[in-house]
């Protein structure tokens, strides 16, 4: 007898391939025709999988119901998530972009970056109660740095194409890769205070200071370069090596920098630095000439790759969102959560961008300062910062080995605070696109219903103000041509209105056509070529009677050799 296994890792399987089957079939119609990230829609779908509604995805049942397990699953698939992210990010650059652009760099990583962690701080420090300002700026050091995993669905796509520049594309992906990385020092200067200043602490701001500079700046950060670039220029010369001896086929030779970035995630996590700022690194280093990118350019198989990772994650962001917690906890009231997280979206990013637009050269007018400072989601790195947060203070800010009661509330203040702003973001600048667009279509389109509704109506139009009149007229016009001749309705008159001072012809009365309407359409593979084939001899093969008629003689040519044309590969040039 056969026997059922309805088990969680059957349920998985079936719902997450369905659900990329699915999406798959109309993928390009969501993204391409209404704008709709990838992101948003696959957040959508964790939330109907999830406890809250379909029940098919269990997270805390994969956990043990152990909370702290579920937060290192979550911590650990956001960490892989980002170094595959940030490596293609770097891979994507030109040659020696982070050399030739490290003036426009700066400002969006120093000051740009500095002015979105306070505004976001003191927002978070206004409208949540009892919360200190070193807290709040824990909190706002989370969702400081722009997400690489959303901000390739807003430079990607005809609408990036159409609208960004691809300067301005370049910049924001080098931006979102690299910022990631450099959250850490803003996120630990706080946590680093809040550890030694608070009860049963050594109540020492040099004791933090020092270990904000050594830990985080020395360990951390320089550390996570130095490998990293190291790491990407052996990759590069490696590469090259093997590939002039022809030792790597072509499927190992795409995948490489995919395994180099887990590579960097597995080797830095190990050592307790910064992997994320290391696999940036290590991406730009690794394409430093350009070759690989070239080479990789037209190949589908790393956004492949992207694509699974970012549906992925963000299914498991839909269901383990602590989405009652948002309305049920003792911390801030769902009002005040709205309206932080619409003061955030304005005030977060876009005042500074705006002030700064004039030394980013990428930025040349103020609507593309202000599309950049608006679009600086928050995402994969706000979730990934979360639970770096929480992992530390659980295990450092403690007393007698308990988390101290300032702490826990702070853990639960970061928890909700963090992850209502992701919500947010994907939401609003998922919908941002598509609302705007639909806004300037329906206008034109009543418009266009309006005047094409006008336009078949021809009344208003005629010469004769006694439509009678000029029925009777064409009567007596056919009667006299003759109403039995065959070429009577080739030498009647048409119709002819008048609108303001313009005479037209009526779109109902016949028109010379170039071929009868019985003769069918010319089928492409039908069409006479100019170029035919020739014989042996070398001479072009002629018509038998002698005519100078092209004779077809040529096969239907066929696009790339494909018989499928996918709809965004329309634009595209054949590849050679």
């Amino acid at each position: 007898m056969p026997t059922l296994a309805v088990d969680n890792f059957n349920i998985v399987c079936a719902c997450l391939g369905g659900f990329i089957t699915l999406f798959g079939l109309v993928s390009y119609l969501l993204k391409e025709k209404f704008y709709l990230s990838e992101a948003l829609i696959s957040l959508v779908a964790g939330v109907v999988f999830s406890p809250n509604a379909a029940n098919l995805l269990k997270p805390e049942q994969y956990a043990l119901h152990d909370e702290e397990v579920l937060n290192t699953i979550t911590l650990y698939f956001s960490r892989l998530v980002l170094g595959v992210q940030v490596v293609l990010a770097g891979v994507q650059l030109p040659s020696q972009y982070l050399k030739t652009e490290w003036k426009s760099l700066a400002l969006l990583l120093g000051p740009g970056m500095a002015v979105m962690w306070l505004v976001t701080s003191l927002l978070i420090y206004a409208l949540v109660p009892h919360i200190h300002f070193v807290e709040a700026l824990a909190v706002g050091a989370c969702v400081a740095p722009t997400d690489p995993v959303l901000s390739n669905s807003i430079v990607k796509g005809k609408f990036a194409d159409k609208n960004i520049p691809k300067e301005l594309q370049k910049i924001i992906v080098a931006e979102s890769g690299a910022n990631d990385g450099l959250g850490y020092p803003f996120l630990f200067l706080p946590l680093y205070i809040i550890q030694h200043t608070g009860a049963g602490s050594d109540r020492s701001i040099g004791n933090a200071m020092g270990a904000w500079f050594g830990e985080t700046w020395g360990y951390t950060i320089l550390l996570s370069i130095v490998y990293g670039a190291a790491v990407g220029w052996i990759a590069k010369e490696l590469l090259h090596w093997a590939e002039e001896r022809h030792y790597v086929d072509r499927e190992s030779f795409l995948v490489f920098a995919i395994t180099l970035a887990l590579f960097l995630v597995g080797t830095m996590g190990m050592v307790g630095s910064d992997d994320i700022l290391a696999c940036f690194i290590a991406g730009n280093t690794f394409t430093w000439d350009d070759w690989f990118r070239l080479e990789t350019m037209d190949d589908s198989f790393q956004p492949t790759i992207d694509m699974l990772l970012n549906v992925s994650v963000f299914i498991w962001f839909g269901a383990v969102c602590p989405w009652k917690g948002f309305y049920t906890n003792d911390i801030i009231p769902i009002y005040r959560l709205v309206l932080l997280g619409i003061l955030v979206l304005l005030f977060r990013r876009p005042p500074i961008i705006f002030a700064m637009h004039k030394r980013i050269h990428q930025i040349e007018e103020k609507r593309q300062a202000l599309y950049v400072g608006f679009f600086g989601p928050i995402g994969v790195s706000a979730i990934f910062y979360l639970y770096i947060t929480l992992d530390f203070l659980r295990k450092n800010v403690t007393v007698d080995g308990e988390p101290r009661p300032d702490a826990v509330y702070l853990m639960e203040v970061t928890k909700i605070v963090v992850w209502f702003l992701v919500v947010c973001s994907v939401v609003i600048h998922g919908l941002t696109i598509p609302m705007s667009k639909f806004g300037l279509w329906l206008p034109r389109s009543i418009s266009r219903a309006v005047s094409s509704a006008r336009a078949e109506s021809p009344e208003p139009f005629h010469m004769s103000e006694n439509p009678e009149e000029a029925q009777e007229i064409n009567e007596g016009l056919r009667r006299r041509s003759g109403a039995g001749s065959s070429t009577a309705a080739n030498i009647l008159p048409r119709s002819v209105y008048r609108i303001g001072r313009t005479m037209i012809r009526s779109d109902n009365s016949s028109r010379p056509q170039s071929r009868g309407n019985s003769q069918p359409p010319l089928l492409l593979s039908n069409v006479p070529t100019t170029s035919s084939n020739t014989n042996s001899n070398g001479a072009g093969a002629q018509d038998p009677a002698g005519s100078n008629t092209l004779v077809n003689t040529s096969q239907p040519v066929q696009l790339n050799q494909r018989a499928i044309r996918f709809p965004d590969e329309v634009d595209s040039p054949p590849a050679a």
